[in-house]
């Protein structure tokens, strides 16, 4: 495992961090918490020190979660990153609330490196004005926090000004070759590092987007690279290659996953892709916007939806329709997967949207959601949905009913 320094207190951390936004699920959406623990621990085991979770997580189950994970002697390897739920802070007091529940749920004194969550200029121009500053001073102050730091998802121009406005020690930004000029982007990482501030990188692989179903056009021109790699490999040592970065973060929840990842951080130096390969990369980048239809990450912050529709996995099905090309296929595994064939046997389709707008209004991605349901129910439901459905379903039951025999 390579490490970086945090550069305002000299924390040597490992350049991989472990996301706990999407730990290891059961099939009713919960944590399978013995893989979860398992696969934490031999990340530690392996050389990952910085542990990475949020109040909202897994419906405010994540952090729990980690603090049993933690026990045994596993959390003095670490550093614990959490974070304050920025939006439902309604006056000073509420910060401490929740600081001190995150520290009873984590089953620890202290939290290493503590994030204003989910900054927008809005929600820190709210949270300026109800005094975070002094909370913050005061909780550095009593040892309940070691570092100061925040999450952004805003504009671009909001962020050099959240900077400039605390002595922050870090920052987490999301960044991968996809979002250069997104949020924060690459003047971003750069404006925080010349400010000192360390900074931590939040969807590498655009929630899998570059990793899940790469399209044939996108591996024809990876494999044109001289040095064959895995996508998740090269869109990491991306990342890795500009020297600002302190860590990155990923949501790792398959143990091959892990092991890639951990090799992977074994090697991926600053300044190691040559230009040749750095093109490489714009020219997949360039074809990745030639193809994706929504920008969704898998973040879940628009969830849970008041009517039922599972919003990340409508996208993830509609962006799949472009990404493979194959059309029948993909609009049987979205009958699969929304219309309840697969996993609790609840309808979560698009089309059960009533534009109310509520995630809209969560979206860090600033997603027009209500809209781009319309777009999925177009496309993917329409004439022969409801035959799909009651296939899927079918062929799920005689599945599940072969499975007890055998």
């Amino acid at each position: 495992m390579l490490y970086r320094k945090m550069p305002k207190n000299g924390d040597n951390l490992s350049i991989l961090g472990f996301g706990c936004m999407r730990l290891a699920a059961k099939a009713d959406g919960s944590i399978d918490e013995e893989r979860a623990t398992k696969q934490l621990q031999y990340a530690i085991d392996h050389g990952v020190n910085y542990v990475d979770t949020a109040w909202p997580y897994h419906m405010g189950e994540s952090e729990p979660f980690v603090g049993r994970a933690l026990t045994g002697g596993y959390r003095r390897k670490v550093k614990i990153a959490t974070k304050l739920p920025s939006w439902l802070i309604e006056k000073r007091e509420d910060m401490d609330k929740f600081l001190n529940a995150q520290l009873a749920k984590l089953q620890t004194d202290h939290i290493d490196y503590y994030l204003v969550h989910a900054l927008v200029g809005e929600l820190w121009d709210n949270v300026e004005k109800l005094g975070v500053a002094d909370f913050l001073d005061k909780a550095k102050a009593d040892g309940r926090i070691k570092n100061a730091g925040f999450s952004f998802h805003g504009a671009g121009e909001d962020f050099s000004r959240i900077v400039d406005a605390y002595p922050w020690d870090f920052c987490q930004i999301q960044y991968n070759f996809l979002d250069e000029k997104n949020q924060a982007g690459t003047k971003g990482l750069e404006y925080a590092a010349s400010k000192g501030l360390g900074v931590v990188i939040m969807e590498p692989l655009r929630g899998g987007n570059l990793t899940r179903t790469v399209p044939a056009a996108v591996q024809e021109i990876w494999n044109e690279a001289p040095v064959k790699r895995s996508p998740a490999e090269w869109a990491l040592r991306w990342i890795w290659n500009h020297p600002a970065v302190t860590v990155v973060l990923s949501g790792m929840n398959d143990e091959s996953h892990i092991k890639e990842n951990l090799a992977i951080a074994d090697t991926a130096t600053p300044g190691s892709l040559t230009a040749a390969e750095l093109s490489l990369v714009q020219r997949v980048e360039k074809k990745y916007r030639e193809l994706l239809k929504v920008g969704c990450t898998g973040c879940q912050y628009c969830m849970p939806c008041p009517q039922g529709v599972n919003i990340p996995l409508c996208f993830e099905q509609y962006n799949n329709l472009y990404l493979t090309g194959n059309t029948d296929g993909e609009k049987f595994m979205y009958a699969a997967r929304l219309g309840g064939a697969v996993g609790l046997g609840t309808p979560a389709y698009a089309s059960l949207c009533v534009q109310c707008g509520e995630c809209a209004e969560k979206c860090p991605q600033h997603l027009e959601i209500p809209t781009l349901l319309e777009s999925v129910v177009k496309e993917l439901e329409g004439p022969g949905f409801e035959e799909r459905v009651a296939m899927a379903r079918q062929m799920f039951k005689q599945a599940g009913q072969q499975e007890v025999k055998e």
